[in-house]
């Protein structure tokens, strides 16, 4: 009769399976958060210790996302970064059903207004404007605000002197808004049009995804152009790109290796080298140390 007696199940710090195991005596509970699965060879992995390897995995080496606060903490020097237009909060131009509802939901969430996140920041002693793109909100779709703040960010580094770096992750367009969302392209890319003019430096670092209309616009435009390892970087998804040319793909169509390979980005740089590389570029481009 043990055979058919209820196992000690060790649970995950969840309510229902509290209730399930009740009877279980002593039974060991994780605290939610701890283990973390890794996407790309499915290995479970002690949180913390992914946190503390810059959210690279252990075993892999595939890259887990970073959010704005996450990259400008590993990017920018400590107690440096000032953020413009954190408030700037979008509306509704078509009316579109359930959006602005669905626009706080995330605005709680995430803890930010919008999808980008943009300031002043040193890197090493030498200033820059810094603009970051964040996959949790709306999957970083780039929507009339994510276009202005990011428009914004270049005039001032344009007017500063200074050059910009803006750290793109993004799904595309944002459907909600519609033309809207696609005028964003050619507003940012005039504003670095503008900055270009001035010989001033522009940096992308595509992480990802980078997709849509943010690579078919300002993504490409960097004078230096970075990526991180692996990262998927593309307009449209593959099966359309397929359907359309009637051919198969390579297997890393679409990678930054493969862009790389092609000419379409400059370096693909480890995450714990990227700091010390935008400093050495800053550096190669005259970028003098803040006294």
């Amino acid at each position: 009769m043990n055979l058919f007696k209820r196992t000690k199940y060790l649970t995950v710090g969840n309510e229902e399976s509290k209730d399930i195991n009740a009877n279980a005596e002593e039974i060991p509970t994780i605290p939610d958060g701890m283990w973390i699965k890794c996407d790309k060879c499915n290995k479970i992995l002690y949180n913390k210790e992914v946190e503390e390897n810059l959210k690279v995995c252990p075993n892999c080496g595939g890259y887990f996302r970073l959010n704005a606060r996450e990259r400008i903490s590993l990017i920018v020097d400590d107690g440096t970064f000032k953020e413009f237009n954190e408030n700037m909060t979008p509306k509704n131009p078509l009316n579109y059903p359930g959006y602005e509802g669905k626009i706080k939901k995330i605005q709680e969430k995430t803890g930010l207004s919008e999808g980008v996140v943009t300031g002043y920041g040193e890197i090493e002693k030498k200033p820059c404007i810094i603009a970051v793109m964040d996959s949790n909100f709306m999957m970083g779709s780039m929507g009339s605000v994510v276009g202005e703040k990011i428009t914004l960010a270049v005039e001032k580094a344009t007017k500063e002197r200074l050059p910009i770096i803006i750290f793109t992750c993004s799904g595309g367009a944002r459907m909600q808004e519609g033309m809207v969302s696609l005028m964003q392209m050619a507003k940012v890319s005039a504003a670095l049009g503008k900055h270009s003019d001035k010989g001033l430096l522009y940096i992308t670092v595509l992480t990802d995804p980078t997709t849509g209309g943010v690579t078919a616009s300002f993504a490409m435009l960097g004078d230096i152009i970075l990526s991180e390892p692996k990262a998927l970087i593309g307009f449209a998804g593959r099966r359309v790109i397929e359907q359309t040319i009637k051919q198969e793909l390579p297997e890393d169509f679409q990678t930054a290796e493969f862009l790389l390979e092609h000419g379409f980005v400059d370096k693909i740089v480890e995450r714990k080298n990227l700091k010390s590389i935008l400093a050495t570029i800053l550096k190669i481009h005259n970028v003098r140390d803040v006294k």
